[in-house]
């Protein structure tokens, strides 16, 4: 009677124990973390020989191992992340998307890492923009759903129209590889991209396109996000977080991929 007593009570505290992990983590699926991206960005996601690679996947495994869960990834249109997000496709989204405000009123974000754009021309080509400013009267390619978007159309109307110089022409992709080829193609005259991705595109068309720019463009915030309503999973993240910074994981995934720290 002992033994039986002995082992319901094992068997319920081994329950209350799963149960209250679970409920800690509050992932879609009990022990899994599934994680939104687009996978054709390299160097921060990007498929190699059937298998996800670079920062991002990286950092999932680190934090996934901090909190003690499996994790998978679900690939997505980069527009169609947060959408994703809030329908319950998965539970965060770690995919180089920047901190900004209309994010923001859509669902939460943990700051992982800080980096900037950079600017790409043709090799050869007679234009050869150093700053953002260089870009009035340019033909920009750029990938539906960034930033530089509306940054890039604001800077046209600011800078460029007030000061009589012709406004900043902006065409947008699906996917950053199809700027890339619009640019290869003469279609856009300069493309702007995340400075590591910038430098993996330069690496991958074999030195057919160049980074003008002297300096990072339009420097922000990297986040990973997760729902509004979803307070135990953000603080779980934040924590592993902290975790993988103490343990100097972090620093050393940092500096494998040129990018800079957040600040506490």
């Amino acid at each position: 009677m002992e033994r039986i007593k002995s082992l319901l009570v094992g068997a319920m505290l081994a329950t209350t124990l799963s149960s209250a992990t679970a409920t800690a983590a509050n992932t879609l699926n009990a022990g899994k973390f599934v994680v939104g991206m687009e996978i054709s960005y390299p160097p921060f996601e990007s498929y190699d020989n059937g298998q996800v690679v670079g920062f991002d996947p990286e950092l999932t495994a680190l934090l996934a191992g901090k909190m003690g869960l499996d994790y998978s990834f679900s690939d997505n249109k980069f527009t169609g992340l947060i959408l994703g997000l809030n329908s319950n496709k998965f539970d965060a989204v770690i995919s180089g998307m920047y901190i900004i405000p209309d994010r923001l009123k859509k669902a939460d974000a943990i700051p992982y890492a800080r980096t900037g754009a950079s600017i790409m021309v043709v090799k050869g080509s007679d234009v050869s923009p150093k700053t953002k400013n260089d870009l009035c009267g340019v033909n920009v390619g750029l990938q539906q759903g960034t930033t530089w978007v509306k940054a890039l159309d604001e800077l046209s109307k600011s800078y460029c129209e007030p000061k009589g110089l012709a406004p900043i022409h902006i065409q947008e992709f699906p996917t950053a590889p199809e700027v890339t080829q619009a640019l290869m193609s003469r279609n856009v005259q300069a493309q702007l991209e995340i400075a590591g991705a910038a430098q993996m595109f330069v690496e991958r068309t074999k030195g057919r396109i160049q980074i003008s720019s002297d300096d990072l463009v339009f420097p922000q915030t990297l986040g990973i996000y997760v729902k509004q309503d979803n307070a135990a999973l953000k603080a779980q993240l934040e924590t592993a977080m902290a975790g993988i910074k103490a343990d100097g994981s972090y620093d050393n995934l940092l500096k494998k991929y040129d990018l800079s720290p957040v600040e506490n």
